[in-house]
């Protein structure tokens, strides 16, 4: 039986990434040139020519400007879930400050869409060890996942001995659904994309989702921006080197891979790969 993966995409522009926030201050994003809602719209175009359904992770920010891209998400059959209001880290949030934050989003994206929102993706998976705490923060809040851990080791954010595949903070608390690794020489190697799909060969990437699909009997979980699709999008000066090599590598191959990807996976939603016999909020 052909396993359903679940593809994924963090609905926020070139200029919200962590890794530009020490140059870009966020009470100045309305002044750059918005790109997100022309880019995410591409996304739906692909989506429904391959006529595949994913989950839309979206900012508060922009759906609060950008509502009709909202309402197009849902309509044409795709979950809206969570990213938070404005990619703010959970590591630079107390708890109260993190809970008001999910609970104002939630509100503000079913309020929208005129749909409930079950799904939560924390800005640069910073659920880590310190702050586990928030997977009771988000159920208290209403939602059923997270999808907010990468199991790797990395700089920025990551916890190595995670769980690789969903698993529950406690017996009837949070769902987790960590982004897919592989096991390889004793630890996880990234293979759910982001930088790392750009980075790598295709064909290796391709290789370990195959190997979690077979090997392991689990689905993937693959995770995109729209600004990966752009590699038009306004140049930032006074970037770290790791930092633009990070973000501007392989942006004009990106749409192609994904293509590629789109053909030789199975892809549904989140919900609907996961959460598969739970009752609706």
């Amino acid at each position: 039986m052909t396993i359903r993966n679940a593809l994924t995409v963090d609905v926020e522009d070139y200029f919200h990434v962590s890794a530009f926030a020490d140059c870009i201050n966020r009470n100045d994003w309305d002044s750059y040139t918005l790109r997100v809602e022309r880019n995410t719209q591409r996304l739906l175009d692909l989506f429904d020519e391959n006529s595949i359904k994913v989950t839309f992770f979206v900012l508060g920010w922009v759906a609060e400007r950008y509502p009709g891209l909202v309402r197009r998400i849902v309509a044409a059959g795709h979950e809206l879930a969570s990213h938070g209001y404005s990619h703010i880290r959970v590591t630079r949030q107390a708890p109260q400050a993190f809970s008001e934050d999910v609970s104002k989003t939630r509100k503000l994206l079913e309020d929208t869409a005129g749909c409930a929102v079950r799904g939560y993706r924390a800005a640069s998976y910073s659920i880590v060890s310190s702050t586990l705490w928030a997977h009771d923060q988000l159920h208290e809040a209403g939602y059923q996942y997270s999808s907010s851990i990468y199991p790797i080791r990395h700089d920025l954010y990551g916890i190595p001995g995670a769980p690789r595949f969903p698993y529950r903070n406690r017996e009837q608390g949070l769902l987790e659904i960590p982004i897919t690794t592989v096991t390889l020489l004793g630890g996880n190697f990234p293979c759910g994309g982001g930088g790392y799909f750009r980075l790598l060969p295709y064909s290796l990437s391709r290789w370990a989702m195959r190997h979690v699909n077979k090997k392991d009997g689990q689905p993937c979980v693959f995770y995109f921006h729209p600004w990966e699709i752009d590699p038009e999008q306004p140049r930032q000066s006074g970037i770290p080197w790791k930092t633009r090599f990070r973000h501007y590598l392989n942006l004009g191959r990106m749409r192609f891979r994904l293509q590629r990807l789109l053909a030789d996976f199975s892809w549904d939603r989140m919900d609907s790969v996961f959460l598969r016999g739970e009752a609706s909020r």
